[in-house]
């Protein structure tokens, strides 16, 4: 890692070089948009190949890797040939692509074979139980998207609201049950 960036940036970067590898992409992915989210001016492939000191081959698969994810933007600066990157100013926007693009890798496929899998007639018992399992998972899944994506539907105020309500949500609805009993 080159020694332009600070201590506390090199520090965060190569935190989400680690992360990374635990949320399904690679180190170099991970740190690659850990900088460029800190970065205040959108940078060139060299300028991270520079400042990471990885190949610019690496950068370039890193960036499409990126561009797929659709977490980056090429930011064109007049006067310059080459293209320059950046990623949303806005963190909440981050999460927000970061929860659809999930979705579209894991969990619409995992919806679309339980799906399938419930169209089929069970041949035994064993299946009978394994297809009631499908059902509660495909239950559940189903919940889960279509709440997050009531939640992308919100402005960025309201999703605060949201987040910061956090367990006391869970009370209220403690207490909605209780009342109705």
């Amino acid at each position: 890692m080159s020694s332009t960036l600070t201590p506390m940036i090199q520090s965060c970067v190569l935190h989400f070089g680690e992360m990374g590898s635990r949320w399904g992409i690679n180190r170099t992915v991970g740190q690659m948009y850990a900088l460029l989210v800190l970065s205040e001016a959108p940078l060139c492939a060299d300028q991270m190949s520079q400042a990471l000191g990885f190949s610019r081959s690496n950068i370039s698969m890193g960036l499409k890797e990126l561009q797929s994810w659709e977490l980056i933007r090429i930011k064109h600066i007049p006067g310059e040939r080459k293209e320059f990157y950046t990623a949303p100013d806005d963190i909440w926007e981050i999460a927000k692509i970061l929860i659809e693009q999930r979705r579209k890798r894991e969990m619409d496929p995992t919806l679309t074979t339980l799906r399938s899998l419930l169209l089929e007639q069970p041949a035994n018992q064993e299946e009978e139980f394994a297809q009631h399992r499908m059902r509660e998972m495909h239950e559940l899944i189903e919940m889960l998207t279509q709440w997050t994506t009531e939640i992308q539907r919100l402005n960025r105020s309201n999703l605060k609201g949201l987040l910061k309500l956090g367990g006391s949500l869970g009370k209220v609805l403690d207490m909605k049950d209780r009342l109705l009993k």
